[in-house]
């Protein structure tokens, strides 16, 4: 069973912010959320964490091995570079979903995202170090197969955007509502999931829903590790793979009967 770690992290009172004392400009908001995640997104993974941006203003990043100390200095970080700060909500469960609803909980329970008194809360634990595993992470990293042929050189810019959209979406809705996985498109035409320990076969299914819901053709490289990068950087490994050998999975997945 795998020990997931996820935080949130969410801007305190961010939606009145952007409009008060008057309504600010679209560019700068969109330069400050984006330098925003580049920060945590840096900040996470020199410490082997993976930070995903989500909405933005609400943002999920994969903690196992990153302490509360480690979290507070995010927090004060940012403080001190922007006109907003974060609070942060730290969950730990037996797989992906759990853990993110955990971390929610614990930020819900201090008071609105836009409540102008909740300010760089930090709720929640972090699994114990004796408690920690090798395998703890289980990342799978999924490419389009022949995206640049499909689609990047046949249509325009924007159906392009809008089947690795759809795709997206099918794969998001599959791995959450049916194995508690979490998916974040990543840019491109890949997706990583933080995931529980699938077996070959359940990833068989998820691609063939993709298929069938999307149209779309899939590929799958899983890894574990004791982080993020640990295990994401198996998963990268796996997908080369797939390209290599023309396989739809390779990786750290069993074959169960």
């Amino acid at each position: 069973m795998m020990n997931a770690q996820v935080t949130l992290v969410q801007l305190d009172n961010y939606g009145p912010w952007t409009v008060t004392p008057e309504p600010r400009r679209e560019a700068d908001l969109q330069t400050m959320q984006s330098r925003l995640f580049a920060d945590i997104s840096q900040f996470l993974g020199t410490r082997d964490g993976y930070a995903f941006f989500t909405r933005f203003d609400n943002m999920i990043a994969v903690t196992n091995g990153i302490d509360r100390a480690a979290h507070r200095r995010l927090q004060e970080s940012l403080r001190n570079r922007y006109p907003v700060t974060v609070s942060l909500g730290i969950g730990t469960g037996a797989n992906p979903t759990d853990a993110l609803v955990d971390a929610t909980a614990h930020l819900q329970a201090a008071g609105s995202a836009q409540d102008a008194d909740r300010r760089e809360v930090l709720g929640g634990d972090t699994i114990p170090e004796a408690e920690r595993t090798d395998d703890d992470v289980h990342i799978a990293h999924f490419d389009v197969n022949d995206a640049t042929g499909k689609y990047t050189d046949e249509l325009d810019a924007f159906s392009t955007f809008v089947r690795i959209e759809q795709g997206y979406a099918a794969l998001m809705r599959t791995l959450h509502d049916e194995h508690d996985g979490l998916a974040f498109f990543v840019g491109g035409d890949n997706v990583i999931a933080l995931v529980p320990d699938l077996d070959r076969e359940t990833y068989v299914d998820v691609i063939e829903h993709v298929r069938e819901a999307a149209d779309m053709s899939l590929k799958v490289g899983v890894g574990a590790g004791r982080t993020a990068t640990d295990a994401g950087m198996a998963a990268k490994h796996a997908l080369e793979v797939c390209r290599e050998e023309g396989t739809t999975v390779e990786g750290d997945v069993a074959i169960r009967n």
